[in-house]
């Protein structure tokens, strides 16, 4: 595993755009923690969360049907709490403190707005907001302030680029369980801002705005807790059928989060994910992260990848080429050892369009096409055709059409009822 990049330093009053900050939480709870951060116990300090932002909601909320769906959240969250305590305590190494501590007079900025500040969202005076947490806390709260200010598209983009990154995939099963407890906390800072009678002459009208905003924040935490059912993705093709570039636009179309085997792959070989020759391992061994083995190595991990995104219902999509049979069988049983969707899309184009496409990508990167040419024909005489299981579940979309993005996703909400 590369080793993570030391903490960059920043100015106290930082403007980011969405990727630097994704790109420095990544770096930030990917570096070791510092000396003087103790590991707390997760379950205490979620409980105190939990406790405490539920008590002040209670006392402000003036509706016996909100208080009745009030506990219902609460006791959602008590459940999940123990469900989830396994994995809480196997993870209590990654503690540490809020990235938004360390950078409290940031911004994040979005074509010219202000979307949060100290970056992520993070409520300073929540209960623990202090004391160190699990990454997903982080996580969860920018994810939760983008929702919140309706840039749901930027909190897909946020997810999957960070789960890239990170590689730290089981952090999503906390994710509903931290976002929850962090929409509470947005519903608790809007009570809290209700003026007092006395005080203000627009006093009904700022009453009006601030429950709204609380009951904003509670169906938030509701549609976080809910329960899903996501579906598998397994995308098929050789190079140049454009996989990547159609599904990157599930990202933000349907909030399905890609499992890329050249990212993976390189994960478990300690490549940089940006290295520009996956073969060179700086002070190790020459190693061949392509050969059969390593390739065996890489679909178990997508494999093992996605199942974690299922679990956490989130909808996963595996950007590999899955030419093999026993490569798409080993992904497909993710989804229906779980009882869940699951779409083979083969994406496809003529063999002059694949060659055309690698040239252009190869002349764009400044590299010789002809190695990328000799590797797509091994992969056109490599593939194997599907099987009649498969075929319950195969799309086959052809990416030279004008409409194919179009079409992309109207054939996954057709077969999955994801709209």
């Amino acid at each position: 595993m590369t080793p993570p990049a030391a903490v960059p330093d920043r100015a106290c009053d930082t403007n980011e755009s969405l990727e630097s900050l994704v790109d420095s939480l990544a770096v930030y709870h990917g570096a070791s923690r510092a000396d003087d951060e103790s590991a707390v116990d997760p379950c205490d300090t979620l409980e105190q969360m939990v406790r405490e932002e539920l008590a002040a909601i209670g006392e402000g909320m003036l509706d016996e049907e909100e208080r009745s769906r009030l506990d219902q959240l609460g006791e959602w969250l008590r459940q999940d709490l123990v469900r989830l305590q396994p994995l809480l305590d196997d993870r209590r190494a990654r503690q540490r403190k809020s990235w938004a501590l360390a950078y409290p007079a940031s911004r994040l900025c979005h074509e010219g707005r202000t979307l949060l500040v100290n970056a992520i969202g993070r409520d300073p005076a929540a209960p623990g907001a202090d004391l160190s947490a699990d990454p997903a806390s982080d996580l969860a709260a920018l994810l939760v302030g983008l929702e919140a200010r309706g840039e749901s598209a930027l909190t897909r983009q946020a997810l999957d680029r960070y789960l890239r990154l990170s590689g730290d995939y089981p952090q999503a099963r906390l994710l509903s369980l931290y976002g929850t407890c962090h929409a509470l906390s947005g519903a608790r800072r809007a009570l809290q801002r209700r003026p007092a009678p006395d005080q203000d002459p627009e006093h009904p009208a700022r009453l009006a705005e601030s429950m709204a905003e609380c009951r904003r924040y509670l169906a938030l935490a509701e549609r976080i807790a809910e329960f899903r059912f996501p579906p598998l993705v397994i995308a098929v093709g050789v190079s140049g059928s454009g996989k990547s570039r159609f599904t990157s636009g599930l990202v933000a179309r349907l909030g399905a989060i890609r499992v890329c085997s050249d990212a993976e792959r390189r994960r478990l070989y300690g490549v940089s994910l940006e290295a520009s020759h996956p073969q060179a391992v700086s002070g190790e061994p020459a190693v061949d992260i392509f050969d059969e083995a390593a390739t065996e190595r890489t679909y178990q991990r997508l494999a093992r990848c996605a199942g974690t995104l299922l679990d956490a219902g989130i909808p996963a999509c595996v950007d590999a080429t899955c030419l093999k049979r026993w490569q798409r069988d080993l992904l497909r049983q993710q989804a229906e050892a779980r009882g869940l969707p699951c779409l083979v899309v083969s994406f496809e184009a003529d063999e002059a369009t694949l060659r055309r496409r690698i040239e252009k990508r190869a002349d764009r990167q400044g590299i010789e096409a002809e190695k990328s040419l000799t590797v797509l024909d091994r992969q056109l005489a490599e593939r194997e055709g599907f099987g009649d299981e498969e075929r319950l579940h195969l799309v086959h979309l052809d990416t030279t059409a004008d409409n194919a993005a179009e079409t992309l996703v109207d054939l996954i909400e057709e077969h999955v009822k994801l709209g």
